[in-house]
């Protein structure tokens, strides 16, 4: 725990998080405290169930804490319940790993659904919306077009749009580049760039994608066996010791050399 450090002025808090399942024999999160700074965009990087995605549902509140304290926004979300939990996750924006579009909704629909979903808006300030979220993210024409019409980088599109509609101040992503080709993976990393850069939302990116994480993160935390063993910079992240990291790192090497051969 050395290598982690405490990040300034944060939107988003875990302190002492703990988490089993199956009666307490499956212990997924060890205490883990980590803060999210306003703004910013953090990482948070592991192997294959490191507990990435249980401690993404805390944050959400779909998971409750055997012990610890989740603070989103000034509220201790585990204290919060029924439509008070429900209300307050409106803060969030939230992509998903297949962006999870309607089948049976066109582009447009898809993204004005949150809208029609939590607010009484009236149809031109829809139509209004709608166009601004897909026009930030490149889409200007073909919003009748169906997500089975569409290339995975544009469906990662419609699902941003989605996410950011309603101005969220919390943007998450859950495994945004996993099973993408290197191009697709490329278009989500502009996206995402483009995002930090022209929103500027407290955004977390669940991911074990190194290169985008040391491209585009302002901090990167390491979860491992449960436990939080590194937070910091991108460089600092580079020259880390602890040896997860190490080996997390030159597995990344090995992969890239096997393809440049």
């Amino acid at each position: 725990m050395s290598e982690v450090n405490k990040p300034p002025g944060s939107v988003i808090c875990l302190q002492n998080v703990y988490k089993t399942f199956r009666g307490g024999r499956d212990v997924v999160l060890k205490g883990v405290s980590l803060d999210f700074p306003k703004g910013k965009l953090t990482y948070i990087l592991g192997s294959s169930g490191a507990g990435k995605s249980v401690l993404l549902k805390h944050i959400l509140g779909l998971l409750k804490p055997d012990s610890g304290e989740v603070w989103v926004s000034g509220q201790d979300i585990t204290k919060l319940k029924g439509k008070k939990l429900a209300d307050h996750r409106l803060v969030f924006g939230m992509l998903f790993q297949n962006a999870a579009l309607f089948d049976d909704m066109n582009i447009f629909e898809n993204v004005a659904f949150p809208l029609r979903e939590h607010t009484k808006m009236p149809e031109s300030k829809i139509t209004e919306k709608v166009t601004k979220s897909l026009s930030i993210l490149g889409m200007t024409t073909g919003y009748d077009k169906y997500p089975n019409e569409l290339s995975g980088g544009m469906r990662k599109r419609v699902g941003l749009a989605r996410a950011i509609i309603r101005e969220p101040s919390i943007l998450l992503y859950d495994e945004p580049t996993t099973g993408l080709d290197p191009v697709t993976r490329t278009t989500v990393d502009e996206l995402i760039e483009k995002l930090k850069r022209e929103l500027r939302l407290t955004s977390i990116v669940i991911s074990h994608d190194i290169p985008s994480a040391l491209l585009l993160a302002d901090f990167i935390a390491f979860l491992h066996n449960g436990e939080i063993v590194f937070w910091g910079t991108p460089e600092e992240f580079r020259n880390a010791t602890h040896p997860a990291i190490c080996g997390f790192l030159k597995a990344e090497e090995r992969t890239v050399l096997a393809l440049r051969q």
